[in-house]
């Protein structure tokens, strides 16, 4: 049961990834939070595949999924995340240049940090994780608020609802082993892929919120008037 409840988070977590990362992209015109969208579910599609594979610990399939844990963890569900939703927070659009350098340094904080894995708790770098997870929850209070000023009230408070379960996701990580879960922590990826899914839905449904809200209040173009422009 364990088993089949992990692989659903994760189908769950590839779907959200995919498919909300996609309409970012096609719709928004925002590849930082598409891309990383994608990126999380490329994550959970290695994952997925690795499992059904027999899980050797010893196949590239598990290295590679250090990296996109450490890319995310560090870079992606932080920096990333906090500059693709301020396109609707703030109307900042970084330029192109700046897309690739933040990604840059992502892919370097994970090919750096995926070290860290696998061989007991590393104190720095688990409190470095813990401490970027911190300064975006801090963002994203705000991005809830945002939602509550427009009275999108729903969306506000399944944003923050998200944001504490992934907060307290983060700080578990590392530091508060599940009691009672096995060696491979079954039950904690279980929640965190579940979570990690749920924040890709609630974090496109609000952000389409604002947009729209920003739209109509003339802060920022229509897609299908932006679609208009490029062509």
């Amino acid at each position: 049961m364990k088993e089949l409840l992990l692989m659903l988070a994760d189908l769950w977590m590839i779907f959200a990834g995919f498919f909300y990362g996609w309409k970012l992209i096609r719709r928004y015109d925002n590849y930082l939070l598409g891309l990383e969208w994608f990126i999380i579910a490329t994550s959970g599609s290695n994952f997925l595949v690795w499992s059904l594979l027999g899980g050797d610990m010893g196949s590239p399939m598990y290295a590679i999924a250090y990296f996109f844990d450490a890319f995310s963890r560090s870079v992606g569900v932080s920096l990333i995340l906090v500059m693709g939703l301020m396109r609707v927070t703030h109307r900042y659009k970084p330029t192109k240049a700046v897309d690739v350098g933040v990604f840059a340094l992502g892919i370097v904080a994970g090919l750096y940090l995926r070290q860290f894995h696998g061989h007991g708790l590393h104190v720095v770098p688990a409190t470095f994780y813990v401490v970027v997870n911190a300064l975006s929850t801090l963002f994203l209070a705000y991005f809830s608020w945002r939602l509550w000023k427009i009275r999108a009230r729903g969306l506000a408070v399944a944003a923050a609802l998200t944001t504490a379960a992934a907060a307290a996701i983060a700080v578990t990580y590392d530091f508060f082993p599940i009691p009672g879960d096995d060696e491979y922590g079954t039950i904690f990826y279980i929640l965190a892929l579940s979570t990690w899914g749920t924040q890709g839905f609630v974090y496109f449904l609000s952000y389409r919120a604002l947009h729209d809200h920003n739209a109509a209040t003339g802060a920022e173009p229509a897609p299908d008037e932006r679609s208009v422009a490029r062509a």
